[in-house]
């Protein structure tokens, strides 16, 4: 299959005329955000997939429309769509990913590892039982990394799979932290990226072989 391209930046990269590109909705939800970092993420997140799709379809990346509609009320909250290209966005701390592929459906997840998280709580409504068991082998900062990892992984096949928050993360059954992404009901390709050390991600691919995956600096996409 044709490689799923990832590409990633950092909220520092972000410009205000970044803003310009953006449609009125876009616009509407940047002005919504009460906090700088919210908005520099959201900001970076539309400038990444904009430019992305600019570039294929030979168009200013103001002329790109995506639709944002959510499937569940049809308001402009849900998951990036456009023709031709299928696409997810994450962003944790301070950074920002984009994975797209133009036939399969992706999905990306990335979280910062955060030491002091209360791992053993958020497991309880997150974790199936076998993966609560694994995850008591930990403490400490590698419980808090252990269980981040459990979680992008989960995030991700549901991102790809289009469910969403509708799931019930306890079903979502995936491989313990040390041994190699899958997901163990199988369909989808589950693959941990090496993005940076103080976060955890992954990417899941809805494909019956492993896909190639081509991690991506936006550094230039972003300059342009």
């Amino acid at each position: 299959m044709t490689a799923v391209e990832v590409w990633w930046g950092r909220i520092g990269q972000v410009r205000d005329e970044f803003a310009e590109e953006l449609d009125a909705l876009e616009r509407q939800r940047l002005e919504a955000y009460v906090r700088g970092e919210d908005k520099a993420r959201f900001l970076l997140g539309c400038t990444i997939v904009r430019r992305l799709l600019a570039a294929r379809l030979s168009l200013p990346a103001a002329k790109i429309r995506l639709d944002r509609s959510c499937p569940e009320c049809g308001r402009p909250h849900g998951k990036a769509r456009a023709d031709g290209v299928e696409l997810s966005i994450t962003h944790s701390g301070d950074l920002v990913g984009v994975a797209l592929h133009p036939r399969t459906a992706v999905g990306l997840d990335v979280e910062r590892i955060d030491p002091a998280i209360d791992a053993d709580a958020i497991a309880g409504v997150s974790l199936a039982a076998v993966e609560m068991r694994e995850l008591r082998r930990y403490d400490g900062v590698a419980k808090a990394r252990a269980f981040t990892q459990y979680w992008t992984r989960k995030e991700a096949i549901v991102k790809a799979t289009g469910d969403g928050i509708r799931t019930d993360l306890r079903t979502v059954i995936v491989s313990p932290p040390d041994q190699p992404a899958q997901f163990l009901s199988g369909g989808l390709q589950l693959i941990v990226l090496d993005v940076d050390a103080n976060y955890a991600a992954a990417l899941a691919v809805v494909s019956a072989e492993p896909p190639v995956v081509r991690m991506k600096d936006a550094t230039e996409l972003l300059r342009s």
